[in-house]
C-alpha cells in the first residue's frame, strides 16, 4: 500500500488475527529486522528501492505464520547478499515451523536451498530430484 509505511504494510494481514495492536507492531518489527529493514521500517514505499519493497513483501508474507508459502522469484530484485539472507530466513522458517515452501526460480543459487527440485520445461516436469 503506497500510503502506508513498511511497518504498517507488514501489519495488514495481521488484522485477520486476534492479536492486539502492540502484538502486531512487535511482530511486524521483528519480521522487518529479520529481512534487514530495521532502519527503513518507517519509510513509505516510494522512499524505498525495489529490493527493499520486495523484502517488505517477504516479511508481510510471513506475518500470520502460514503453513504454506508460495514464492515466485522471492529474490528477483535483490543483490546476492540480501538474496542469501532471504533464503536463509525462509529455510529457517521452514525448518523451525514446518512450513511448506514452494519456490519458483530461475536462480540456481536459490534453487540450491531446496530439499526437492522439480525442473519444468515447456510446461512439463522433466526431472524430480531430492537434494
Amino acid at each position: 500500500m503506497p500510503t502506508l509505511t513498511a511497518l504498517e504494510n507488514v501489519q495488514i494481514p495481521m488484522f485477520e488475527m486476534p492479536w492486539s495492536p502492540v502484538e502486531r507492531n512487535h511482530r511486524a518489527t521483528e519480521l522487518l529486522k529479520s529481512v534487514g529493514l530495521s532502519e527503513r521500517m518507517h519509510h513509505l514505499p516510494r522512499k524505498m528501492s525495489g529490493g527493499e519493497r520486495q523484502r517488505v513483501a517477504v516479511a508481510r508474507s510471513l506475518a500470520n505464520e502460514p503453513k504454506l508459502l508460495l514464492a515466485d522469484e522471492p529474490t528477483g530484485n535483490l543483490d546476492s547478499g540480501n538474496a542469501q539472507r532471504i533464503m536463509e530466513l525462509l529455510q529457517s522458517v521452514h525448518q523451525q515451523r514446518g512450513m511448506t515452501l514452494v519456490v519458483v526460480t530461475h536462480d540456481p543459487n536459490v534453487a540450491n536451498f531446496a530439499d526437492r527440485m522439480l525442473r519444468v520445461l515447456d510446461g512439463r516436469v522433466v526431472s524430480d530430484a531430492r537434494t
